[in-house]
């Protein structure tokens, strides 16, 4: 439990939710303004909407895609510290991290869990040098620590690793963290303004800012299935939309200097065979500066992290060749078994909206803090950061945003609030499902039909009733939108994803009332976008 604090409920545990009709309905309600729109849903934005409607402000939420179909669905799917700030000497982000850990094991244990990582170890000094260096990560967890570090014999190190490379292994140090599925987490913290009583919507583009008096700004926004467009008048408005932040951020000051500068990490999913059991392989110093991770996720692995300067925001980033080279050749360094791209499941990338720097420049040493800006006009911007310290940084966010609307004030109350389909914790093996109390809802569905119960591939652990479900109760609007972040199973195998997308597409349109029109588009965008997660 939480020192000094009462664990608090959500309003809703277990139910299906507002459809999305319903919630382009309350567009409608011109009868008084909101208090705050934030614009951007991904981990921040979402986040901002969570702590904005939890303290009682009514809250809209308006995203141009789909809930976290950029950075925010591609990350590492780690929710820690950071070993590589503590490197750097970032204590303080490193304790940030770390206590925003222990509150999203707490608050969503059906999304976060603990996973033991191995450090194995080849030289000498590596010893003492990393053991000292956990050492000072378990002593910033303080009270919020998982389970204490501790070092390995060669022996101990092969029994928890079997597959890591032996020759030359003196032994290792494990520690603990967290692991999550970020579009898991992305959809539960959208549930849960629901459950608040808030509007997230997904495909709405936000096209315009403008001041509407001296204590309102109007937002001129489009939703895209239907190309209706709406002006919706808010007290305050938040810019929370990562890498995208400065175009959102003209939009209000069209000569504004730009604040961020971009990185991209690029990951691999290989078989389960080359990292068996449940502990991951982290290795504190690459080639290029950057943490390098083979980490145990949905029966897969995933080898990561690159950090790439780039110089434009591309709508769907893909891993350069270089990058693919890196990882594998880094693998092969601490594997027995050398990966090639034949083993290559499926591939992602994922932009960093990064603070200062040049464009173009190294960015593995640029700082994972956040930066929180108010315009001129009253526009709250908030980017950088990372995941792990979503919440903290969406408090930050409606408090500016609070204060510059006039609203009343009030505390954010988020460290003691149980995300949607909060359960009490089970003792079993491997990671949980992501749906924690809704769990009982989809089996309910899963019975209304013979072989919804069944897996659509062999080789992907999705079910007929996930695709159902992902329609009726999580907004999904494109083929797009579940095979990528509602079951992630481009993420898992992207050949068996394009195999099964017909029978996806059938699926969805039944339920949406869709033509064979339709399902022919939604085939011909996701052969392009399924494309980009098979290596070149």
């Amino acid at each position: 439990m939480l020192a000094n604090t009462q664990q608090k409920l959500p309003l809703i545990i277990g139910h299906r939710g507002a459809s999305r009709a319903e919630l382009l309905q309350r567009l409608d309600d011109h009868s008084r303004p909101w208090d705050i729109i934030v614009i951007g849903g991904g981990a921040t934005g979402l986040g901002a909407a969570v702590d904005a409607a939890d303290r009682g402000y009514r809250t809209l939420l308006l995203e141009q895609g789909d809930f976290a179909c950029g950075t925010s669905s591609r990350s590492t799917k780690l929710i820690h510290g950071g070993v590589r700030y503590l490197q750097q000497g970032n204590l303080a982000l490193v304790r940030e991290a770390l206590r925003e850990r222990y509150l999203l094991l707490t608050n969503a244990p059906h999304l976060v869990h603990d996973v033991p990582f191995v450090i194995p170890l080849y030289s000498w000094w590596e010893r003492p040098f990393y053991g000292i260096g956990m050492a000072m990560y378990d002593l910033l967890s303080g009270l919020h620590r998982l389970k204490h570090s501790r070092h390995l014999s060669r022996e101990e190190t092969i029994d928890l690793v079997p597959t890591v490379r032996r020759r030359n292994l003196r032994g290792g140090i494990v520690y603990h963290d967290g692991q999550f599925d970020d579009a898991r987490l992305a959809i539960c913290l959208a549930k849960t303004v629901v459950d608040l009583g808030g509007t997230p919507l997904n495909y709405m583009d936000v096209t315009g800012l403008a001041p509407a008096s001296e204590c309102l700004t109007t937002v001129t926004a489009r939703e895209r299935e239907s190309g209706r467009e709406y002006k919706l008048s808010s007290r305050a408005v938040i810019n929370a939309t990562g890498v995208l932040c400065d175009q959102v951020r003209r939009m209000d000051e069209p000569l504004c200097s730009p604040l961020i500068t971009l990185s991209q990490g690029a990951h691999l999913v290989l078989d389960r065979s080359f990292l068996p059991g449940s502990c991951a392989v982290m290795v504190p110093h690459t080639d290029d500066g950057r943490v390098f991770f083979a980490i145990p996720w949905h029966g897969r692995v995933i080898i990561g992290t690159t950090d790439t300067p780039v110089d434009r925001v591309t709508p769907e980033p893909v891993p350069f060749p270089d990058e693919i080279d890196f990882l594998l050749a880094h693998a092969g360094r601490f594997l027995e078994r050398q990966p090639t791209r034949s083993d290559i499941l499926s591939t992602f990338a994922g932009l960093r909206p990064l603070l200062g720097g040049e464009r173009g420049k190294k960015t593995a040493q640029l700082s994972r803090e956040y930066h929180l800006s108010v315009s001129a006009s009253g526009l709250v911007t908030i980017t950088g950061g990372k995941w792990t310290t979503y919440r903290s940084m969406a408090a930050v966010a409606v408090d500016a945003a609070a204060n510059r609307g006039g609203l009343d004030p009030r505390p954010s109350t988020t460290r003691s609030l149980r995300l949607h389909g909060w359960e009490a914790p089970l003792v079993k093996s491997g990671a949980p499902d992501g749906y924690g109390s809704d769990r009982g809802l989809l089996e309910q569905l899963a019975g209304e039909h013979p072989g919804w119960k069944e897996q659509l591939h062999p080789r992907l652990p999705c079910t007929t009733a996930e695709i159902i479900w992902a329609v009726r109760s999580e907004w999904a609007r494109s083929v797009e939108d579940v095979l990528a972040r509602r079951t992630r199973s481009l993420f898992l195998d992207a050949a068996a994803s394009r195999e099964i997308a017909p029978r996806v597409a059938r699926l969805m349109a039944a339920e949406l009332g869709r033509d064979q029109a339709w399902q022919t588009e939604q085939l011909e965008r996701i052969d392009v976008y399924s494309r980009q997660f098979l290596p070149a």
